[in-house]
């Protein structure tokens, strides 16, 4: 077993074709077939089924997988970390990051690390925050920034930087727009735009809907924050959104956001990373000035 024939595994394990893995990692297919063949023999098992034109794993094929995966990983790192000596500090940072806080709260952070570290290549994936979580253990991306309910996760420390509570947003035309505040009654025939299932903000107000016991007409589900501030201002109903994504809407008045009734805050804007006892400098040093800069930063 050496580290050549773990990649070509790692990579196989995404794909459906050994065309595929072949394309990935720009080698002929007898190469990649010769890889796993080899893998498969020192290892002593199959690790893929054997079906025609189709990749799937077998049982200690998963269980090989995640090794593999932090084995390659881990080699990256200790590779980057001596071409950052050779080099000056240069290295690539690899961040995931939730919706909400890679549109409303990160930009300004990336803009002063970059300033700050010029030879640091932040690379953002931006997915659901269940999404960045599971690439963040499957050693895919280096640390994260997502908006999370309250709780700790298995095998990785979970920071939170900042609350971001959820609030009741509308159209400035809107009939209840100008009540000093609002109570649930007032909502009971209100049509709301929610965010698409999957968003910790639509996991946090059905939560809140549960413990208020109310029933909401849900006239639309949207996938983007954005859409569906779009929607409100047109009136086409009311919303329940992250405060932080609607501050310069509001500041503007094109809409009104109000206290949502109830409502306890569980949402938090957090720094995520693994605990790892090796951690390359590029990612200690992001996760350092993250806290450092957050610290003290009003909600």
């Amino acid at each position: 077993m050496n580290i050549q024939q773990l990649r070509v595994f790692a990579v196989a394990a995404q794909c459906r074709t050994l065309t595929e893995v072949a394309e990935e990692l720009k080698v002929k297919q007898p190469t990649i077939s010769f890889h796993l063949k080899k893998l498969e023999t020192d290892l002593g098992v199959e690790l893929f089924h054997k079906q025609p034109r189709q990749l799937r794993l077998t049982e200690a094929g998963m269980a090989m997988l995640p090794y593999a995966r932090r084995i390659t990983t881990l080699l990256d790192e200790a590779e980057q970390l001596v071409q950052e000596y050779r080099e000056g500090g240069r290295g690539t940072l690899k961040i995931g990051a939730s919706y909400t806080p890679a549109t409303y709260f990160l930009p300004p952070f990336l803009a002063d690390f970059q300033a700050i570290y010029p030879n640091v290549l932040p690379m953002l994936t931006v997915k659901k925050a269940k999404a960045i979580m599971e690439l963040l253990l499957d050693f895919e991306i280096d640390v994260a920034i997502v908006s999370l309910p309250e709780g700790q996760k298995e095998g990785l420390h979970v920071i939170p930087l900042i609350a971001d509570e959820l609030r009741l947003v509308m159209s400035p035309s809107h009939p209840l727009a100008a009540k000093e505040e609002i109570a649930l009654s007032d909502l009971r025939n209100e049509p709301f735009l929610v965010h698409e299932y999957g968003s910790t903000s639509r996991e946090l107000a059905e939560l809140w809907a549960e413990e208020n016991r109310f029933r909401w007409k849900i006239r639309m589900e949207l996938g983007a924050i954005e859409t569906i501030k779009e929607s409100v201002k047109h009136n086409m109903g009311i919303s329940i959104l992250p405060q932080r994504s609607v501050i310069r809407e509001s500041q503007l008045k094109e809409l009104i956001v109000h206290e949502l009734p109830g409502y306890v805050n569980r949402r938090h804007i957090c720094l995520v990373y693994r605990q790892d006892d090796i951690m390359a400098q590029q990612v200690r040093t992001f996760i350092d000035f993250i806290q450092r800069n957050v610290k003290g930063l009003q909600p």
